[in-house]
């Protein structure tokens, strides 16, 4: 039988041995995990410049160019006044619809409507507004530029003392912006009095 001071002097070594095995690998204390990699988002190009790419030859798909068009196009966007601008989008939108892809064909045609709104090409305006609410009926803006429209031959006919014309042209706005109310109703611009939406283009 062993001594009990040999025992444990011969015990030590032992339990130290367990205990390194049970917590594992001491780990060196300047030891650090290496720093995530991050990567940085593609830059995006400015608006107009991105226009004039593409109108130099960068490939859009539709869908890009339904998206340039809306941001460019917004209500209260500055660039719906820059002639300059609105002739180039018109240009690019043409072309897009030329294209054999059918995507988002119902935004390019209201977005071009629009931009001869502005334009004061009414008859055009109308057509690709009407073409564009044949295939997607359910967009607010579409409706809203229609009762645009409408408004605009309503006071045209008044001035020329067709008052049974100007009537049905009024309440055809009144069906028109009924409906882009009923699409969205929350839009704040689509609350206010169509009349002096087009009193206030008129007088800018």
């Amino acid at each position: 039988m062993l001594p009990v001071l040999h025992r444990k002097v011969w015990l030590a070594p032992v339990l130290l041995l367990t205990l390194a095995g049970c917590l594992g690998a001491p780990v060196a204390p300047d030891q650090e995990a290496p720093p995530p990699v991050v990567v940085a988002p593609e830059p995006t190009l400015p608006d107009q410049v991105l226009l004039e790419d593409a109108l130099r030859g960068r490939s859009l798909s539709n869908g890009e160019v339904a998206g340039l068009s809306d941001r460019l196009l917004s209500e209260g966007n500055s660039m719906l006044n820059d002639e300059k601008t609105m002739a180039r989008l018109e240009i690019l939108l043409l072309k897009a619809l030329k294209s054999p892809e059918k995507a988002k064909r119902a935004v390019l045609l209201r977005n071009l409507g629009i931009i001869h709104y502005h334009q004061n090409k009414f008859k055009k305006a109308r057509q690709e507004l009407q073409n564009s609410n044949e295939l997607n009926p359910r967009d607010p803006r579409t409706h809203f530029y229609l009762a645009r429209l409408f408004v605009q031959q309503g006071e045209i006919y008044q001035k020329q003392g067709k008052k049974r014309l100007s009537r049905q042209q009024f309440k055809r706005a009144s069906i028109e912006m009924e409906q882009a109310r009923k699409l969205a109703p929350n839009n704040s611009t689509y609350k206010q009095d169509l009349k002096q939406i087009i009193q206030q283009e008129q007088g800018k």
